[in-house]
């Protein structure tokens, strides 16, 4: 056998898995790990809201009724029981939905994924608003696409812009959070989708709708889908999560989709995971079928938005003298940004010795980042832990901007 010295190197990785980073996010909830920290960093509903005895009634009741079905391989398009109680509530919440319409996905963001690989070769170019979510960067990164940004306000993405760099990049898909935006918390409003989906229609492009938040409005009235636009149906796709409204964990998203688009997805899914996990899916269907989960989403809702009515109280005496935030109507996420001059991603680590964090708002953006700017998530801390959380965070910053205590 010959030495170890003398064997040859084991073929590089993938250009793709250098050149796309961890996410910063999920660094940042490993660094406040420690039960000391208070963290409104990560995006995660709150565990004691969850409907925990409403979901082991729903596993047990299918593992009592349904096991063989439960414990078995399913079809990759999803259990027929949950697309269709899926399809029955986006219908509800005002687009016409079939179970042939959907597929049932690993969450949200394996959607994002299966689209990435029906849609997008190399070198193709991805129109994302700017801040993006960053999942989506990622997936766009390893799928090899051109990341451009399109300027936003606080009313979303600019028309005109977008319009000029459709004509400029050739763009395949434009990617959007048009409802509580992760990370600004923003809502696109009614006429600058109309304008979204006429760029589409005039130009030739796909619109990818992620809509993981839109159930957890707590102020202000519903804003259409722009897959809800007749004109724009061949060339949208919607995604959403049962994530933020039933739990995390069951990772259970879905796909709404052009019948050939959402065939190849179909496809993509078959050589990435199957089929979402069977037992999951029952479960779901079944907790959908026996509980009322609009009520369950009523108490949500007025738990968050007390919570974002804590953060925004106190983020006065938090934050150093002349930052600026949003007032979010719903979602998880506040935005905000330190005065001109301060560096969120520096301050970080001396902001976590005082056991509370946030997420430098610097890594969302696909173009110039602002280095001065934050996401806060409000969800996850009950009232009086985001007031403590947010006095020590005052405690953390100097109010001179940079100089910290």
């Amino acid at each position: 056998m010959p030495a170890a010295s003398s064997a040859a190197a084991v073929p590089p990785l993938a250009a793709r898995a250098a050149s796309v980073g961890a996410s910063p996010v999920r660094e940042i909830l490993a660094l406040t790990a420690r039960p000391e920290v208070i963290s409104f960093a990560g995006g995660l509903p709150a565990p004691e809201l969850f409907d925990g005895a409403g979901m082991a009634a729903a596993f047990r009741a299918v593992l009592d009724e349904q096991a063989p079905a439960a414990l078995q391989y399913s079809t990759t398009e999803g259990s027929p029981a949950l697309r269709a109680a899926t399809a029955d509530r986006v219908t509800k919440r005002g687009l016409a939905t079939g179970p042939d319409d959907l597929l049932i996905t690993t969450g949200s963001q394996q959607g994002l994924t299966l689209l990435a690989a029906a849609l997008l070769e190399p070198g193709d170019v991805v129109l994302v608003e700017d801040p993006c979510y960053l999942a989506a960067l990622q997936v766009f990164g390893f799928a090899g696409a051109r990341v451009v940004a399109v300027p936003c306000d606080d009313d979303g993405p600019d028309p005109a812009t977008l319009d000029a760099l459709v004509v400029r990049e050739r763009p395949k898909l434009f990617y959007s959070v048009p409802t509580f935006q992760n990370p600004t918390g923003r809502t696109m409003t009614a006429e600058r989708r109309r304008a979204v989906a006429d760029v589409a229609v005039r130009r030739g492009l796909w619109i990818v709708e992620d809509d993981p938040y839109g159930e957890l409005r707590y102020e202000g009235e519903h804003v259409p889908w722009i897959s809800s636009y007749e004109d724009a149906a061949d060339r949208t796709v919607l995604l959403s999560s049962y994530s933020k409204i039933m739990a995390p964990g069951l990772r259970l998203g879905w796909m709404r989709a052009p019948h050939d688009l959402l065939r190849a997805c179909v496809i993509a899914k078959q050589a990435s995971d199957l089929h979402t996990p069977t037992i999951n899916q029952l479960a779901a269907a079944r907790y959908l079928a026996d509980r009322d989960l609009d009520a369950h989403l009523a108490t949500v809702r007025a738990a968050y938005g007390e919570r974002r009515d804590a953060m925004l109280a106190g983020l006065g005496g938090a934050l150093p003298e002349g930052s600026t935030w949003n007032r979010p109507e719903g979602g998880m996420f506040l935005w905000a940004r330190l005065p001109a001059g301060c560096d969120a991603t520096a301050l970080l680590p001396r902001v976590v010795e005082h056991d509370v964090a946030y997420v430098p708002g610097a890594p969302f953006f696909a173009g110039t980042p602002d280095t001065a700017s934050l996401r806060l998530c409000f969800v996850t801390s009950a009232p009086d832990e985001i007031r403590e959380g947010l006095t020590r965070l005052g405690r953390a910053f100097d109010g001179g901007g940079n100089r910290l205590r």
